[in-house]
C-alpha cells in the first residue's frame, strides 16, 4: 500500500534553534543551520540549489523536508519617470503590488502588508479590494529583496529607503510586519538601517501606543487628510472608532517615549478640505507634537468623486504651516501612468 509523502514545511517559518535541532536530529552539525539561515535571509536564496557551500546530500535533505515559499514577480511595469511597479504572486496564487521609486538622491521600496484592505478609505483604490489575508514576514521581506535587486540591476544604485505604504494597513498585521522589519534591518538579514524605514498608518491609536512601548526604531507616518472629525469620518471610516482626539493622545504618548517627529500625509481635495478652516485645523493638530507635513498630489481612481485641489489651495496650506514653523513640502507623485502612485494600487494587472 502506497503512503502519501509528508508535506514539506516552509523553512522560513523555522527559528534558527529549530533549524539547528533539525540538523542534529539528522546526524549533522548544528552550524549548518547558520549557513542555511544566511542563505535565506542575507542572500535571499530562492531555492536550495543556490546554497553552494552545502553538500549535495545536505541540499537533498533540505529539499525532502522543506520548501521556500518565495514570491514571484509576475508582471513588471516601468513608468516614464523610471518608477517600477511589480505585481507580486504569492505561493497561494494571490497577488499584491510593490513599487520601486527612484529619485536623484534615493531609491525607495514601497511594499504591501496585506492582500487587499479592510479600512474602506473612499479615495484609495486598494480599499475597494476585499481584504483576503495578511502577508507573512517572508512575503514582506521578499518584496524588499526583489526591489533591492531591481535597484542594482536597472539603476546601478543601492536601495536606500523602505516605506510600508503599499496595499493594506501595516498595524493590522503588526506581528508579521515587525518580524519582517527585524529580518530587513538585522545584520544577519538585509542590514538596512531602521531610520531608513517608515511605517504608514491610518491612525490606529492603540497600535501606535504599542509601537511606542515596543521601542521601535523606524519612522512613523500617519495618513491624516483632515483634522476635522466630521470631514475625516466622511472619507476615512476608521475615524469613527479612532477619533482625532484619540489619535492625538496616542501620538503624544509616541513622542514622549520615542522623541521622533511624525509625518502627516495629507491630500487636499477640491470641495472637501481645501478651505482656510481646514488648513487652520491641520495647523492646530500639528501643534500636538513635533511633526512635518507632506501635501500629496491626488491620484484619481477612475470615478471622479475626488478631484485635486487648486495650486492656490496647496500654497495656502504650505504658507500657513511654514509660517508657523511646520516643515511642509508639496510632494508630486511618481508612477501615475502605470497606476503605481499613492492610492492607486489595485491589482489591475
Amino acid at each position: 500500500m502506497l503512503t502519501e509523502a509528508p508535506s514539506r514545511r516552509d523553512i522560513r517559518k523555522l527559528k534558527l534553534a529549530e533549524l539547528q535541532q533539525f540538523f542534529v536530529e539528522h546526524g549533522d552539525k548544528p552550524f549548518r543551520a547558520q549557513q542555511v539561515h544566511e542563505w535565506l535571509w542575507k542572500k535571499s536564496a530562492k531555492d536550495f540549489e543556490q546554497m553552494t557551500n552545502l553538500s549535495l546530500t545536505t541540499r537533498e535533505l533540505l529539499n525532502a523536508h522543506f520548501t521556500i515559499n518565495h514570491i514571484l514577480v509576475d508582471t513588471m511595469q516601468q513608468s516614464a519617470d523610471g518608477t517600477i511597479k511589480n505585481a507580486v504572486k504569492l505561493h497561494d496564487g494571490l497577488i499584491v503590488e510593490s513599487v520601486l521609486i527612484p529619485t536623484e538622491k534615493r531609491i525607495t521600496a514601497c511594499v504591501s502588508s496585506q492582500v487587499g484592505c479592510s479600512l474602506a478609505c473612499k479615495f484609495c483604490a486598494t480599499a475597494r479590494l476585499k481584504r483576503m489575508r495578511n502577508l507573512n514576514p517572508d512575503e514582506i521581506y521578499d518584496q524588499v529583496a526583489a526591489i533591492k535587486q531591481q535597484s542594482e540591476l536597472f539603476f546601478s544604485r543601492p536601495l536606500t529607503n523602505i516605506v510600508f505604504m503599499g496595499m493594506g494597513e501595516p498595524l493590522l498585521n503588526y506581528n508579521n510586519v515587525m518580524a519582517a522589519i527585524e529580518k530587513i534591518t538585522s545584520p544577519h538579514g538585509l542590514n538596512m538601517a531602521a531610520k531608513r524605514l517608515t511605517v504608514s498608518t491610518v491612525g490606529i491609536a492603540k497600535m501606535i501606543v504599542k509601537m511606542a512601548d515596543d521601542e521601535v526604531k523606524f519612522n512613523l507616518a500617519v495618513s491624516l487628510h483632515s483634522a476635522l472629525n466630521a470631514t475625516r469620518s466622511s472619507i476615512m471610516p476608521i475615524n469613527d472608532t479612532n477619533s482625532l482626539e484619540e489619535l492625538g493622545e496616542a501620538l503624544k504618548y509616541w513622542y514622549s517615549k520615542r522623541k521622533k517627529k511624525v509625518t502627516y500625509e495629507y491630500v487636499v481635495w477640491e470641495g472637501i478640505n481645501d478651505k482656510a478652516t481646514d488648513a487652520q485645523a491641520l495647523l492646530k493638530f500639528c501643534k500636538i507634537i513635533p511633526c512635518k507635513v507632506n501635501l500629496i498630489e491626488y491620484n484619481p481612481i477612475d470615478d471622479g468623486e475626488f478631484r485635486q485641489a487648486s495650486d492656490d489651495a496647496l500654497l495656502m496650506y504650505q504658507h500657513l504651516l511654514e509660517s508657523n514653523g511646520i516643515t511642509t513640502r508639496i510632494r508630486k507623485s511618481r508612477g501615475k501612468d502605470i497606476d503605481a502612485a499613492c492610492g492607486q494600487l489595485a491589482n489591475k494587472t
